[in-house]
């Protein structure tokens, strides 16, 4: 197993999608998000982000549809339970250090617990975030975990699908019209 799950992530994305920390599954296989009862792919397709559903082996491919993946802490654990406020904390200055390398447009934080440990703050809405995470836009998105019970498909999907039309209405022209 590796130690950790290295970042699919390259300079200028349009969205950096940043889970808590690796799954033990994800890091034994080298892929993000590859457990079988993660909705992560699936959310993703059908909230409009890719035009097909990827296999977790295919993460990579993510890349050239402007997006990216990540995570807060490293040490991979069979659940966000196993993981210590404190070692978020830790890992904090080194995420922010590859946010500001990799300057996404948006850091879609999958779940509240990473980013009110990075923010100090304990009373998160899901959606946009005020301020800015090392100058990119900050939005906290439903974990896709399959143990995340309290969001169903349908609404993981519409949670995710407010973030794509948010992207959509930054990419369009101020007056609406395509421009010549």
């Amino acid at each position: 197993m590796t130690e950790s799950l290295p970042d699919i992530a390259t300079r200028g994305l349009d969205v950096i999608f940043c889970g808590i920390n690796p799954g033990l599954s994800a890091a034994a296989s080298g892929h993000h998000f590859v457990g079988h009862s993660n909705r992560f792919w699936r959310v993703l397709h059908l909230a409009g982000f890719t035009p097909h559903q990827l296999r977790a082996e295919e993460d990579r491919s993510i890349l050239s549809y402007g997006y990216g993946l990540t995570t807060v802490a490293g040490r991979p654990t069979a659940g966000v339970a196993d993981l210590s406020a404190m070692e978020i904390a830790a890992d904090a200055e080194a995420f922010r250090q590859r946010i500001a390398s990799y300057a996404p447009g948006y850091v879609a934080f999958l779940g509240k617990m990473a980013y009110a440990a990075l923010s100090g703050t304990r009373d998160l809405a899901w959606g946009a975030q005020p301020g800015l995470l090392e100058g990119a836009r900050v939005w906290v998105l439903p974990n896709p975990s399959g143990r995340n019970r309290a969001f169903s498909l349908n609404a993981l999907v519409e949670a995710y699908r407010q973030l794509r039309d948010e992207l959509h209405a930054a990419d369009a022209p101020p007056d609406g019209h395509p421009q010549a």
